[in-house]
């Protein structure tokens, strides 16, 4: 079928792409998709972000405008007559953190991004609150310094200049929304798991209240259904990226929603998921809103997806592949300051040599790296990684094959907090390109995985809510027949002798991480 014949009057005879922008924590990328879904060009820039004192972590919101479009020129560089064939162009980007801003739409400072763990103490007192059940009930999504929330409890508290000159307050999608588009708002992901009620979508008052920011509600954006209302590409922001006034702009929902779309979270069939493998770990399950199941930990996300009636339930770790990032660097600075010029990517290439050669289930490791501790399937500021059972015989190798083990634990840990494990997961991200570490996380999950050969999940994940909202297709169920079935790889089952092993590991990994806070909290102390 001929996808244009859905496109309106205006774009039928000139359009054919679909410009994907996904602002992520490491790189902003400005994607160009065909009406079919295949990926013809893509350009980007290195995002930056800062850290100080107190575990703040900032990130600049004028430079990250200013990313944002150096990434669609670049893009514009790559693809003939760009701006006169894009129909529409969707946004997402990194989730939660909170972008202030002000009087004639300028920021009140630099954004506190997702890894700002400022906000730990506010959290703590803020799950003592006599409605915080209440509040984990309608969200489905447990308090964490990440969110925009409890920031905002934090800052109401101990920074309140910043809110006195705060207009509105925004996630880093919905900044670049408003300077496409010159419109303030969110969407119904981020907006129900964080003020709202995943069931309706819309903000909650029991939910405001808990966090005691009732006082602060104006500060809350209008919510716009991204695949069912569009706004135009402003006179001034055409002038900035080249683009064509006048163009839809697409409000997508958060970026870890948009992966798992484009990957495959929920293509029709029962009990399946998806796990993103980045520098953090998303796991997620496509359920009805009848579904969804409430742990008594009252940790994760729901997420609503732009699929009527589903919702993804998440668990997040904080920390992934930064786990081997670190573990590589340090490998990287020691060789270093010998001589010997090893960068990153030439260990990346010895990672396969290293998993195959190295005992399974020979060491455990609890992956909790990040300096912001972790947040899920548990919540804890002071959580921090450690391997258990060394002897004088493991090597190098031994090391890097139990921190991909406990990645995989991980991961494990949180789909059992989502209730049962899933039947099947869609794997996403550069490291699952590495089939000895797919066959480890298979294994330590216990179910057979696919992986997505689309290189840009993001991007092409609010591209199809943009492919929906002007026509071109007339659900996201029919997109997603055309746009991400097609590049779904054959299932690969896990060996049973390495799932064996790994389930008899798995208890002795959750009862070590049931024990190790004491330790965390001692640690810290120092």
């Amino acid at each position: 079928m001929n996808r244009t014949l859905f496109l309106s009057e205006v774009y039928v005879d000139s359009g054919d792409i679909i410009l994907g922008l996904d602002s992520g924590t490491s790189v902003v990328k400005a994607v160009a998709f065909d009406l079919e879904g295949k990926q013809l060009a893509c350009a980007s820039v290195r995002n930056r972000y800062y850290r100080s004192e107190g575990g703040a972590a900032q990130q600049s919101m004028s430079q990250t405008w200013q990313d944002a479009v150096t990434a669609i020129r670049k893009l514009g560089e790559r693809v003939d007559n760009l701006a006169a064939r894009v129909v529409a162009v969707a946004v997402t980007a990194q989730g939660d953190g909170s972008w202030l801003v002000g009087a004639n739409n300028q920021p009140v400072g630099d954004a506190w991004i997702w890894l700002d763990a400022r906000a730990a103490l506010t959290v703590e007192k803020l799950n003592q609150h006599p409605l915080a059940a209440a509040r984990f009930s309608a969200t489905g999504t447990g308090l964490n310094t990440c969110q925009q929330g409890s920031q905002l409890a934090h800052m109401d508290h101990f920074y309140p200049e910043l809110l006195a000159h705060s207009e509105v307050a925004l996630h880093c999608k919905d900044w670049l929304y408003l300077n496409l588009t010159g419109i303030r708002a969110t969407d119904p992901s981020e907006a129900s798991f964080t003020f709202g009620n995943f069931r309706h979508q819309r903000y909650d008052d029991q939910v405001i209240a808990a966090l005691g920011l009732e006082q602060r509600r104006h500060l809350l954006p209008e919510i716009i259904e991204g695949t069912e209302t569009t706004h135009p590409l402003t006179a001034e922001a055409a002038q900035a990226t080249g683009l064509r006034a006048g163009t839809p702009i697409c409000l997508g929902y958060v970026d870890m929603a948009m992966t798992a779309l484009g990957a495959g979270v929920h293509t029709g069939e029962a009990n399946t998921a998806c796990s993103i493998v980045g520098s953090t770990g998303v796991h997620l399950r496509s359920v009805t809103i009848d579904e969804v199941w409430l742990n008594p930990a009252q940790t994760g996300y729901v997420i609503p997806l732009p699929w009527p009636g589903y919702v993804t339930q998440v668990q997040t770790n904080m920390a992934s592949t930064l786990n081997l990032d670190w573990l590589l660097n340090l490998a990287s600075d020691l060789l270093n300051s010998f001589g010997c010029e090893i960068d990153h990517a030439r260990l990346v290439g010895h990672i396969d040599r290293w998993l195959n050669a190295a005992k399974p289930g020979s060491l455990l490791y609890h992956p909790y790296i990040s300096i912001a501790g972790e947040r899920g399937p548990f919540v804890n500021a002071e959580a921090r990684a450690s391997f258990t059972g060394l002897s004088y015989t493991h090597n190098f190798g031994d090391l890097v094959r139990a921190v991909i083990e406990g990645i995989g634990f991980a991961a494990r840990d949180c789909y059992q907090a989502m209730g049962s494990l899933p039947g099947e997961i869609r794997l996403t991200g550069g490291a699952v390109r590495s089939q000895p570490l797919r066959q480890i996380l298979s294994a330590c999950i216990g179910a057979p995985v696919r992986i997505s050969q689309r290189d840009e999940a993001g991007a092409a994940g609010t591209a199809m809510m943009a492919a929906v909202a002007i026509g071109a297709y007339p659900s996201m169920e029919s997109c997603v027949k055309t746009w991400v079935m097609p590049l779904l790889d054959a299932p690969e089952a896990p060996a049973s002798e390495l799932r064996q092993r790994y389930n008899q590991l798995f208890p002795t990994y959750q009862q070590m991480r049931n024990d190790l806070p004491a330790a965390w909290h001692a640690l810290k102390q120092f």
